[in-house]
């Protein structure tokens, strides 16, 4: 899942005085490393416990007002240093009553906690799901993730979404409302995916196996399934894993890829290239793909082939500005600084408001530097 800095997309209200919590906050416990505790049920993953849902009913429910007030105060109650002083963390896959114990969540964990939080509220809350995402963090550069989860709330007739990412750009279609099910059954592949790495075969089973208890065509437990039993060399059941994942999405490139080596592995020649075709042509239309290996390009210091994937991306996904802020970047590495400032003023255009600070930023710098190039050629 991918998802970094603590902030809303999308707030309705203004910034509303609270009632006090009548019992004190508790500390934070220390999280654990692995999830080797018993695998809590659906309820138990979703459950309030007791002092968060005291808080709840002190900040939010009983100072009543409308839905749009008591959305802006759980908002602060879950990020207020007085509150719930909720952190980002990125294996924080938290039942809703973990992420109170430890006061840490990823996307997924912060979803199901704001979805349950804003039903007991009395507001309307829903699990939203997005295929792919790329996120752009000011330290570690540009992140690419197959799979995405955030929050939609519907209030007076208004539809928003709230998602830890503000700086994430979606698929063409967006955030897409799913049952709690499928909800749960992305709660179980973490879990599932986080003991596989852990070395945990057995728990990474049974957990992946929940996933898809929750939801039988769930392509990422299916995926994942078939790595576990590849890597303990039950090959024919990773086989019928990938297939079925295949069959659910036969364009989800994890398992295209996965199932065209093991394939490729057990002597399947023909199969493994018509899945290898296939890989091919959904990499050459996939925009995040093509940005993705752009950034590996430009890492490499290989302006041309950045140029030429980054391109490409914006050709299948010419609205995101992100795209065109790294074709400028990846001209001014080849030295083209016409086609940068070209490139950095259409991403301004694209950005909105919100970044056109940020861009003229970048264009008042190139700039100067050119000037500072063209002085030290006069001379």
């Amino acid at each position: 899942m991918s998802c970094r800095s603590l902030m809303l997309l999308l707030l309705l209200g203004t910034a509303l005085p609270y009632a006090q919590a009548s019992a004190e906050m508790p500390a934070a416990d220390t999280p654990p490393a692995t999830f080797n505790g018993p695998m809590p049920s659906p309820d138990e993953v979703l459950a309030i416990p007791s002092g968060l849902s005291a808080l709840l009913h002190a900040r939010v429910i009983a100072p009543g007002n409308g839905r749009e007030e008591r959305l802006q105060r759980l908002a602060e109650m879950i990020f207020d240093r007085d509150g719930m002083d909720l952190q980002y963390d990125a294996d924080a896959t938290y039942t809703v009553a973990e992420t109170w114990q430890y006061r840490r969540a990823n996307c997924l964990s912060f979803t199901l906690l704001f979805v349950t939080l804003a039903r007991e509220s009395g507001i309307q809350a829903r699990v939203q799901e997005v295929e792919q995402v790329v996120s752009w963090y000011q330290d570690a550069g540009a992140l690419y993730s197959v799979g995405h989860v955030n929050a939609g709330i519907g209030i007076n007739g208004r539809e928003a979404t709230v998602d830890l990412d503000r700086n994430v750009l979606y698929d063409r279609q967006g955030p897409r409302p799913i049952s709690d099910a499928r909800a749960l059954a992305h709660f179980y592949n973490n879990r599932g995916a986080a003991q596989m790495e852990a070395g945990d075969v057995q728990g990474a089973r049974a957990y992946l196996q929940a996933s898809l208890r929750q939801a039988d065509d769930f392509t990422a437990a299916l995926n994942n399934l078939g790595v576990l039993e590849s890597r303990q060399g039950h090959l024919s059941l990773a086989k019928a894993y990938y297939l079925r994942a295949l069959q659910a999405a036969p364009r989800h490139v994890a398992s295209l890829a996965n199932a065209s080596a093991l394939l490729a592995r057990l002597g399947e020649a023909r199969q493994a290239a018509r899945l290898q075709l296939r890989l091919q042509n959904v990499r050459q239309g996939d925009p995040f793909i093509q940005y993705g290996l752009g950034v590996q390009a430009e890492r490499a210091g290989d302006a041309d082939r950045a140029i030429r994937f980054y391109r490409r991306a914006i050709r299948l996904y010419g609205s995101a500005h992100q795209f065109h802020f790294a074709l400028a970047r990846a001209y001014v590495m080849s030295g083209n600084l016409p086609r940068a400032d070209h490139e950095l003023m259409r991403a301004q255009e694209l950005g909105g408001t919100a970044l056109q600070t940020r861009y003229q930023e970048k264009l008042d710098s190139l700039q100067r530097w050119r000037r500072q190039q063209a002085s030290l050629r006069v001379h």
